[in-house]
């Protein structure tokens, strides 16, 4: 992954607070989500509350490991694959990605900076490129 070790490190930052309030910052993003793009809500089907947690836990996890793309690209290819069996599809990526960093943004205030908002954005579409080219074989 071609973060900067500054980059990383406001990404850490940054989550770091956003897991105080992981339960508010997941429902936000379903907030923003479905609001945007209603199309998506038919894609979860389990309770948006264990929904929100496994977003967090697993987000939990990418943060923790960005520095180790050998460990986190397996991981992010299987989940790509498992989201293809649930009906994402390819423009999904982009929808969620702005929720997410819309909520992000909401939930820290003035604390997400621009520098790390354009940090979350770059790992975001590195991340989403990557599991876009494994689910979607054109």
């Amino acid at each position: 992954m071609a973060l900067t070790a500054d980059e990383v490190e406001l990404i850490r930052s940054s989550f770091r607070r956003i897991s105080r309030v992981s339960e508010q910052a997941a429902d936000r993003f379903y907030g923003i989500l479905f609001s945007r793009a209603p199309e998506t809500r038919i894609l979860f089907t389990t309770d948006l509350e264990r929904q929100g947690a496994m977003l967090m836990s697993k987000l939990a996890v990418i943060v923790s490991e960005l520095h180790n793309t050998h460990t986190l690209a397996p991981m992010l290819e299987g989940l790509a694959l498992r989201h293809v069996a649930y009906g994402v599809k390819r423009e999904h990526y982009p929808l969620a990605g702005t929720a997410l960093l819309e909520a992000f943004s909401d939930m820290l205030g003035e604390d997400f900076t621009p520098e790390a908002k354009a940090a979350w954005e770059k790992a975001y579409t590195e991340l989403a490129d990557l599991m876009t080219s494994t689910a979607y074989v054109r």
